[in-house]
């Protein structure tokens, strides 16, 4: 049933060729998806991750590893230049690839607990910007565990580092907006920087002026 189905990803990517670079993006999104859908229920018996020992997490680990090594020799990609800096909460539920319907590397992502930049991510993002990022995606999202930390007196004792970080991440966003490159690079019209706000259902993104969180 596998090979069927990898045959037929061949035969409908040959086709989808000569058939415009929408509709080839439109397909390989679906195949992507297809793939995605495939691996998800594999987990209720393949492997019990939730009662897994960490030496069992790990060889898994490996394992899936040296499969996806082997796939990606015989079907290397393309290299390119990102052009878009995303910033994701580490939450596993947001994955960057869905969110961007993409998979053509253009972007580097940058996962932070609930968002939240110090001074040394602002640095990265700018030599991003430095190397040819024209656009930065700053997101947040909802149901997201780090500002239910922030928000709980309990846990913020718990947690003291997780919560100012969250406290300050639009202090640290304006900071980065000031910083004199960037700064200048959105003056002259070779930036865009974007605060959204994703939807941890269904991942989609809205300005984050507009979420009604």
């Amino acid at each position: 049933m596998k090979i069927v189905l990898v045959v037929a990803a061949l035969l409908a990517s040959g086709v989808f060729y000569f058939w415009g670079s929408d509709l080839q993006f439109l397909a390989g999104g679906a195949l992507v998806n297809l793939g995605y859908r495939m691996q998800d229920h594999l987990a209720d018996y393949d492997f019990q991750h939730h009662e897994a020992t960490a030496p069992e997490v790990w060889e898994e680990f490996l394992k899936q590893n040296r499969l996806a090594s082997g796939v990606r020799s015989i079907f290397p990609r393309s290299s390119r230049h990102p052009v878009i800096a995303l910033v994701a909460c580490m939450d596993a539920r947001m994955d960057t690839n869905e969110i961007a319907g993409d998979t053509r590397r253009y972007y580097y992502v940058l996962r932070l607990a609930g968002s939240a930049l110090s001074v040394k991510e602002e640095e990265m993002l700018e030599l991003a910007v430095a190397n040819g990022v024209k656009v930065i995606v700053f997101t947040t999202h909802t149901d997201c565990a780090a500002e239910k930390v922030a928000a709980d007196p309990n846990q913020r004792r718990k947690y003291p580092s997780l919560s100012q970080a969250v406290d300050e991440r639009a202090k640290y966003f304006n900071e980065f907006l000031r910083r004199p490159a960037i700064r200048t690079e959105i003056a002259q019209g070779k930036l865009l920087v974007k605060w959204m706000d994703l939807d941890t259902r269904t991942e989609e993104v809205i300005p984050h002026d507009q979420a009604n969180r």
